[in-house]
This record gives C-alpha cells, sequence and structure tokens, in this order.
C-alpha cells in the first residue's frame, strides 16, 4: 500500500508533540553520529530543540509545516522566507521510526511546490552526517562550502523567462545611492561589508542568516523590532531605551561569559524562571524589590539581624 506524505501548517496547539518527536529525531542522530555525547555540534542538536518555548516561536513566526503520513504526525520542516524569491530550510526532521520510506524527499519535493516562487533554496548539515550529504544531492542541492564541522548546500531552481528579474554577478562597491528607492529589494548572497546606511527609511526590513559582525548601529529607532536567534556574545549596548522590551529563552553561550548591568535603569522589571546562579548586586537601589513576592529589603533586614547576634 502506497501512504500519502503530506505538509500541514502546524499551529500552537502542536507544539509539544512536534518537540517531542524533533528531541527523539535528534537524540537519534547524535547517538549516531557523535562517538563522544560531549561533542556540540548545532547542525545536529540545534540550540532550542528541546524546547516546547522555541518550538512555538518558530510555529509563531517561521514557515513550519508538520510532515503527516496516512494522517498520522510524524516529523516537521520549518522554513525561512527572505523576500519572494529566497528559502533557507532550517530544520527538517523525521520520526526514526518512519524513516527509510521517503518521507524526507516528498516533503523537500512539496515544500518547494509550497513556495514555487522561490528561486534559491540553502541549508546546512553537519559535516559528519553523510547520509545528509548524499539526500541533499540526490534531491538537487550542490555544495558551496565543506567544512570540518559543517557542510552548506544550496539549490538554485529555474523560474519562468517573465518572472527573472535578478542582477548578478555585478560589482557594485564603493557606489553611493542618494535619493533612491529601493524598496522591496532582496538581496541574496551579496556583500555589504564595510557599507554605511545613514538617514534612511529601513523600517520593515527583514534579515536572516546574515553575518553583522564587528557593526554598528547607532541613533536607530527599533520600536516593536524583534531579534530572534540572535548571537550577541560580547556586544555592548550603550544608552539604550529598553521600556517594555523582553528578553525569552535567552543564554549566556557555550562561554557562559555573564551579563553586566551599570547605570541602567530597571524599574519594575520583572525576573521569571531564569537561572540567577552567582548574580551579584552592588550599589543599587532595590527599593520594592521582591524574590517569590517577599521584599529584598526585609530578607536583607533579617540577615543583617541574624548577623549581628
Amino acid at each position: 500500500m502506497l501512504y500519502q506524505t503530506t505538509l500541514v501548517k502546524a499551529a500552537i496547539s502542536d507544539a509539544v508533540q512536534l518537540t517531542a518527536i524533533m528531541k527523539k529525531t535528534f537524540d537519534y542522530e547524535a547517538e549516531k553520529w557523535l562517538s563522544n555525547r560531549d561533542t556540540i555540534d548545532f547542525n545536529i542538536q540545534p540550540p532550542g530543540y528541546t524546547s516546547i518555548e522555541m518550538t512555538t516561536y518558530m510555529i509563531r513566526e517561521l514557515e513550519y509545516f508538520k510532515v503527516m503520513y496516512d494522517g498520522i504526525l510524524v516529523g516537521g520542516i520549518i522554513a525561512t522566507l527572505s523576500g519572494k524569491a529566497y528559502g533557507r530550510i532550517d530544520r527538517i526532521f523525521i520520526d526514526p521510526d518512519y524513516q527509510g520510506k521517503g518521507i524526507g524527499s516528498s516533503v523537500i519535493n512539496s515544500i518547494e511546490k509550497e513556495f514555487p516562487y522561490v528561486r534559491v533554496w540553502d541549508l546546512e548539515t553537519s559535516s559528519r552526517q553523510l547520509n545528509n550529504h548524499h539526500f541533499y544531492k540526490k534531491m538537487g542541492y550542490v555544495a558551496t562550502f565543506e567544512g570540518e564541522e559543517e557542510y552548506c548546500f544550496v539549490k538554485h531552481i529555474k523560474q519562468p523567462v517573465q518572472l527573472e528579474s535578478v542582477i548578478k554577478n555585478q560589482n557594485f562597491s564603493h557606489q553611493q545611492f542618494e535619493n533612491s528607492d529601493l524598496s522591496h529589494s532582496e538581496y541574496y548572497h551579496v556583500t555589504m561589508e564595510g557599507s554605511s546606511v545613514s538617514n534612511s527609511n529601513v523600517s520593515h526590513i527583514h534579515m536572516s542568516n546574515c553575518n553583522l559582525s564587528h557593526s554598528k548601529f547607532q541613533n536607530i529607532n527599533y520600536r516593536n523590532t524583534m531579534f530572534a536567534d540572535l548571537n550577541l556574545s560580547e556586544s555592548e549596548f550603550i544608552y539604550v531605551t529598553l521600556g517594555g522590551a523582553r528578553f525569552k529563552d535567552s543564554n549566556l553561550g557555550d562561554k557562559a561569559s555573564p551579563l553586566t548591568f551599570e547605570r541602567c535603569d530597571l524599574t519594575g522589571s520583572k525576573l521569571v524562571n531564569c537561572d540567577l546562579k552567582h548574580v551579584e548586586i552592588e550599589k543599587s537601589d532595590i527599593t520594592g524589590m521582591k524574590i517569590d513576592n517577599i521584599p529584598v529589603e526585609d530578607l536583607l533586614h533579617l540577615y543583617y539581624q541574624s548577623s549581628k547576634q
């Protein structure tokens, strides 16, 4: 009997089940490819793959589809669409119990049909996962980078001539654009190193999978902006207005370098379900501050009283 594989847009109510399947799948891959379980390989076990909160975020903000096989939920595929023409497969996972049935091939074909105007798809996989290399090449992907830790693949899908409006392989370096309309433009695999943008309207811009290291953002209006799945290690925030800002499901990275807040007004802020081991607070106004609804001033008062006895 030939069973049908279909993609269905994931809903928040699917988060628990999808997270469980993702964990099962990536742990299975780790068992197969990581001889030393202390080895960190984010392509095999991506950040947040066991987190229901991360799954919820991805369902809400990305193109997240659940994979149905004969009506049974067996996996998922997550894609990021940049503009209309460029897509990135962030994650694809199939329950190990259902692998080897051609489901993965069907899922790749289905996601391409779901977004027919995407003409470039890219993805990354671990250098260790040799079966993935063969699979993606079979699906028409070409390796663009082969490193010790990671392989990068890309697939170009030919579009009808009337839909092609691409400027390719041109050198516009050291040019100056003034009073120009670049709205709704799309940039893929371009080098903008050392470029400057000032006095410009770049609202509603969408940047994904970009290298912004050593950049400077000064005098910028970021109101109602979302920052997600970012590496901000060793970054510096100076004279920043954070009213109403929310930090969720974040960590201190591999080196666990501590955060530092100096001369910051955090009045009324709230920390919920956070790991605060070894956190230090010095020379700060803690009026009204509470821990588990107990005023810190009362706790300190009791501490100082007992220390005098």
